[in-house]
């Protein structure tokens, strides 16, 4: 019983402990990007482009935000399937809409709405800008996420969403502090993914890294233009201004079946990184359900145990909300009230994201958006 005890436990106070790596350099990563001034050359024109399907909650707000950017030259490009997609009253003035009308059966609808959208845009474009119809930004958005395309070496940049539900709800909050973890991914150096949400790009790396064509028969926008932006010997630049809040609320069946899309699709498009999470969490999750037990039965070294393991994890979740909170100076009061949970709920939200990655390695298909997926 020994033996089998450390086999759990020591592997996962090892993960608990190495998670703390780097921290420190994302904390002062964060901080200088958040202070830097404006690139020299100034902004490049830019589309700004955003797919909608169906009504997602504060879905006129989200657009006005998105229309209000203080950036000097952008359009705003709406992008849906089809005009019956687009909710009435929901458009901003300077909204441009792009009808896909795609009929690829092997390439995800929000794919070939963004590649309709990309064809669309106007000539005296420089910048390809992505977001997302549930997040609202602030109006530096736009600035933060294009500025470290002035950087050498840089092909994409791209920010994270924070979940920022008011009122909020159980499984609302909870979400927040599951997809969090995503985002602590996130900091200096080239980075491993770019965030469908809030992603940019240069209209000549678009070309000449041909992420039109990683983008054919594929459903995940995202993946698909990180992995053609390092093919092309290129680094993705972490934004941290172009965090974008989003204040969406979710049920309990929802949030599983929404995190169990995510990590379907991060199976089938980055099997590397499922099986190291799942492996991951398996240890985690099994040496914290060790000393549990173990300290039940009145083992003092069994609580120590556990208080090691918890800790790190709850300090990085505190971390992870600190940084947002510089990011989003608009959600000072939100995070005044609820930041607290990103620290405390994190032991549970490492059985959640145990959950989601086990149920995901089950099926071939993900359902979204009324369209049923198979990779």
């Amino acid at each position: 019983m020994i033996a089998l005890y450390w086999f759990f436990v020591a592997p996962a106070l090892l993960l608990a402990f190495l998670s703390l790596r780097g921290e420190r350099r994302r904390a002062d990563y964060v901080a200088s990007r958040l202070a830097e001034a404006p690139p020299p050359d100034g902004f490049r024109p830019a589309s700004l482009i955003v797919p909608v399907k169906g009504y997602d909650e504060g879905l006129r707000a989200n657009l006005a935000a998105l229309a209000g950017q203080d950036y000097p030259d952008f359009e705003l490009i709406v992008v849906a399937h089809s005009a019956a997609d687009i909710p009435p009253g929901v458009l901003p003035h300077r909204a441009r809409v792009v009808l896909a009308h795609g009929d690829d059966p092997n390439t995800g609808e929000k794919v070939q709405n963004l590649k309709a959208a990309v064809a669309a845009t106007r000539r005296r474009t420089e910048v390809f800008a992505f977001a997302d119809s549930d997040g609202r930004p602030g109006p530096g958005w736009l600035r933060a996420l294009v500025a470290p395309l002035a950087e050498p070496g840089v092909g994409a940049s791209t920010g994270f969403r924070w979940f920022t539900p008011v009122p909020p709800t159980l499984w609302s909050l909870m979400r927040g502090v599951w997809d969090a973890v995503s985002g602590g991914q996130l900091g200096p150096g080239d980075n491993p993914f770019v965030w469908g949400g809030a992603m940019a790009i240069r209209k000549d790396i678009f070309t000449e890294a041909k992420v039109a064509e990683h983008w054919k028969n594929t459903i995940s926008d995202d993946y698909s233009m990180a992995s053609a932006v390092h093919a092309a010997g290129l680094r993705i630049a972490y934004a941290p201004g172009a965090l974008v809040p989003c204040g969406e609320h979710i049920t309990a069946p929802r949030f599983f079946e929404w995190a169990r899309r995510q990590m379907r699709i991060t199976r089938a498009y980055r099997p590397r990184l499922w099986w190291t999470a799942l492996v991951a969490h398996v240890f985690y999750c099994g040496g914290m359900a060790a000393s549990i037990i173990a300290s039940i039965n009145g083992s003092r070294l069994a609580e120590w145990a556990l208080l090691a393991q918890l800790s790190p994890g709850m300090l990085k979740g505190m971390n992870r909300a600190t940084l947002a909170k510089a990011a989003l100076p608009q959600c000072e009061a939100w995070f005044k009230r609820h930041q607290w949970v990103h620290a405390m709920w994190v032991p549970l939200g490492t059985w959640m994201w145990l959950v989601a990655l086990v149920s995901s390695a089950f099926g071939r298909t993900i359902e979204w958006r009324g369209y049923r997926y198979r990779f």
